[in-house]
């Protein structure tokens, strides 16, 4: 029996490529049977990260092309046209925020504000848009899956924009979920807690204390598991479930100790990076 019902369909995964939950919602969305359209930026990342799988047989289809501009979204649409089987799903996972835009809100300037929008709400609502207007203009059912974050849904003290766009995100996740459920569109979203990613680890360090004074569940989370939960809300298991943002954090939020004294994360590695961001 098929209980996640996606064989013989057509999936996006936007933002596959960085090697962290991308990846893995691509390798494991196509292990159990769609087709997965693996959009990713950099060409020399999807050869990277996303070419091997295909190469192991996995119904994979590398895709070079930006969610945040009109021509990348009219890209992967056209792909999707190209592609044997039938749309069904669109993974948002493209996003993200660079060691250089921690700072106090009173420094954030509008262009570092705009950027953190563009990258992480942006891409996330007009990829959903595309892919909502093609699933109606057929009149077939589907499931939208974002990836917000945790500091979306508490407070982000020092990444404010960050955070208000993840939390934005959740936002558009609900609105849309009501405006697509009567085309049989369910729209969710997930929020990982601090995971295990190429690009987590740029500033968080090994410290498995740490990790055990700040997480119910002891240790930081894999991309393998927020890729999990990710799946379920995509999958026929959760044909009941709309609207929802489900929280993938080992028990961070329910043990909120993570922040140091002059509200700084106790991840941060690097004394002079937090330094720098305090200033």
């Amino acid at each position: 029996m098929d209980l996640l019902g996606l064989a013989g369909r057509i999936v996006v995964v936007s933002g596959a490529s960085g090697g962290g939950i991308g990846t893995a919602v691509t390798r494991m969305v196509a292990a159990a049977g769609a087709t997965v359209i693996a959009v990713g930026r950099s060409p020399e990342k999807l050869g990277k990260h996303v070419e091997p799988l295909a190469a192991e047989g996995l119904p994979v289809v590398p895709v070079a092309a930006d969610a945040a501009t009109d021509e990348g979204v009219a890209a992967v649409v056209a792909q999707v046209r190209r592609t044997d089987g039938e749309l069904y799903g669109l993974v948002n996972v493209a996003g993200g925020a660079a060691p250089s835009t921690w700072m106090p809100a009173t420094r954030v300037s509008r262009a570092d504000w705009r950027a953190l929008f563009t990258q992480n709400l942006e891409t996330m609502f007009f990829m959903s848009q595309a892919v909502a207007a093609e699933l109606r203009s057929s009149g077939r059912p589907g499931s939208i899956v974002s990836v917000s974050s945790i500091s979306g849904m508490n407070t982000a003290p020092l990444h404010i924009a960050y955070g208000t766009a993840k939390a934005a995100v959740v936002a558009a996740t609900r609105t849309m979920a009501v405006e697509l459920a009567c085309d049989g569109i369910r729209v969710n979203a997930v929020a990982p807690g601090v995971t295990e990613t190429p690009a987590s680890g740029t500033y968080v360090d090994d410290d498995p204390d740490r990790d055990r004074r700040a997480i119910a569940m002891g240790r930081r989370g894999t991309p393998r598991e927020q890729a999990g939960a990710v799946l379920f809300l995509l999958s026929d298991l959760s044909t009941y479930v709309t609207g929802q943002t489900l929280l993938v954090d080992g028990g961070l939020d329910l043990r909120w100790t993570h922040l140091g004294a002059d509200n700084t994360s106790l991840f941060l590695k690097d004394e002079s990076f937090r330094a720098a961001i305090t200033r």
